[in-house]
């Protein structure tokens, strides 16, 4: 099974037993996939580590991308690691960091090794200032440049697209027009032009809705996915 959330800025307590009770029938071989502003790796004090184990002795794995609220200098202390055809930083064993600009495969699809091995023989590579905001919260020109890249090889077809931000005209409908544009929005707006999928996931603007039938915001809400 495979789940998805919106942001949790540190506070887990939506995963605990009696508000998700259908994690009673999962293992670590299911995911919850946060769509960014983690926040579980801020400060890194007492508290912080005691919420990690806490995530890490759930029943299922938790997945999550960064927003634009991460501690991105603690972040980029984590070692980058291969895990189903993607990079990944391991903050727990079962609680991973899913890096930008990155094409997962299911390990769980009839055709995994095919996938995996046609993708590999075409080189793909699946993957106050620094107290409160971090220009990293933006893509760097290399993670840009993965991102077009990792779809070009996939001729841009997956099956769903897990972002922090929406591509500019949804944000355009979901600001009646307040909301700016910037490189990020505009970027993701190429993808939505050229890109075939099923369901686009995102979170970011704190509210629970669907869009045009297959853009998904989340927040607090938790859909499963597969």
């Amino acid at each position: 099974m495979i789940y998805a959330t919106g942001d949790t800025h540190g506070n887990f307590q939506r995963f605990a037993p009696e508000h998700f009770p259908e994690q009673a029938g999962m293992t670590k071989e299911d995911y919850m996939i946060i769509c960014g502003d983690f926040g579980g790796v801020w400060d890194g004090g007492k508290k912080e580590e005691r919420n990690l184990d806490w995530l890490e002795d759930l029943p299922f794995t938790t997945l999550f991308i960064s927003g634009n609220h991460e501690n991105f200098d603690l972040l980029s202390k984590y070692p980058t690691e291969e895990w189903n055809g993607g990079k990944i930083q391991r903050i727990r064993p079962h609680v991973i960091h899913l890096m930008r600009g990155q094409v997962f495969l299911n390990p769980k699809a009839p055709d995994f090794e095919e996938q995996y091995w046609a993708l590999r023989r075409m080189g793909a590579r699946f993957r106050v200032n620094h107290r409160s905001w971090w220009k990293q919260e933006l893509p760097s020109k290399t993670e840009y440049e993965e991102a077009q890249h990792s779809l070009e090889r996939i001729q841009y077809e997956v099956d769903y697209v897990i972002t922090h931000c929406a591509p500019s005209s949804i944000v355009d409908i979901l600001g009646n027009g307040g909301y700016v544009h910037d490189h990020l929005t505009d970027f993701l707006e190429e993808v939505k032009k050229r890109a075939r999928f099923h369901y686009w996931l995102f979170g970011h603007y704190h509210d629970n809705k669907i869009i045009d039938d297959r853009f998904v915001l989340l927040w607090e809400q938790m859909v499963q996915v597969v």
